[in-house]
């Protein structure tokens, strides 16, 4: 207390990664609200990333890394022609059994006009949706059990902004999702823009870190080479987290010297 008596306001606390209980992600909530049906920031993603898939014949990227994969399989779609292996990346249980569920038994019928739209842009993918799935092995981890430089390209969606609401630990976890490709790897991103710490449903609040386009600029430039990044507008659609849109990232990790 101060001469006054009166206590100090208590400064709020950055909530990290480990201060979330991922394990209980509401995994049937979230779909809910984002995936039973394709949003139009869903097409804007799958355009942008099937672009760059279509750049690789079919096969020719031996392993590719889908990092916190979360329950979305439409990245995990997008793969299924250029890519020999998939690994998705996810430390959360209920995420971890939702996808390997989807993966033993069958897409839920709701996953079907993104994979339409999938294949519509690149052909190369199998007819069925489970045979592009059949390239997917679910591994449960985080970041810090990435091997660096064993994939020829890595994705990762909606992740890096949406687990912290620390800036250094958001750039770490960037730093290693660059550092997962070999020299001369692909790299596919995608961030909602200044999203702040979120809720889905009528669940407890999940820590974000509001970034922007020069935010991801500045994380990613000195460690890329040949980064782009592309706006989306706000998806009206979509429940009203905070956000001002989506933001898209293709680069390289650069080759190495000598």
């Amino acid at each position: 207390m101060d001469r006054t008596g009166r206590r100090p306001p208590v400064e709020p606390r950055t909530r990290r990664n480990r201060d979330a209980d991922w394990n209980a992600w509401p995994v049937a909530d979230y779909l809910a609200e984002n995936y039973r049906r394709l949003h139009p920031c869903d097409v804007g993603v799958i355009r942008h990333h099937s672009a760059v898939y279509r750049r690789h014949a079919p096969g020719s990227l031996a392993r590719t890394l889908e990092l916190g994969a979360g329950p979305n399989l439409y990245p995990l779609m997008l793969a299924g022609a250029a890519a020999s292996r998939v690994d998705a990346l996810e430390p959360s249980a209920a995420s971890v059994r939702y996808l390997r569920h989807q993966l033993a038994h069958g897409a839920d019928a709701s996953w079907r006009p993104f994979y339409t739209l999938c294949r519509s842009l690149d052909p190369a993918l199998p007819a069925s949706c489970a045979e592009a799935l059949s390239r997917v092995r679910v591994v449960r981890g985080t970041a810090d059990d990435l091997v660096p430089g064993r994939y020829d390209l890595a994705s990762m969606n909606f992740v890096a902004e949406s687990v912290t609401e620390d800036f250094e630990e958001f750039s770490a976890l960037c730093a290693a999702f660059v550092g997962a490709v070999r020299p001369g790897g692909r790299l596919l991103a995608s961030f909602m823009e200044r999203m702040p710490s979120y809720r889905i449903g009528t669940g407890p609040v999940w820590p974000a870190c509001p970034v922007d386009g020069a935010t991801l600029r500045g994380v990613f430039a000195p460690r890329t080479a040949g980064l782009r990044i592309v706006r989306l507008a706000k998806d009206l659609t979509l429940p009203e987290y905070g956000d001002t849109g989506v933001l898209l990232l293709s680069a390289r990790r650069p080759p190495a010297h000598g």
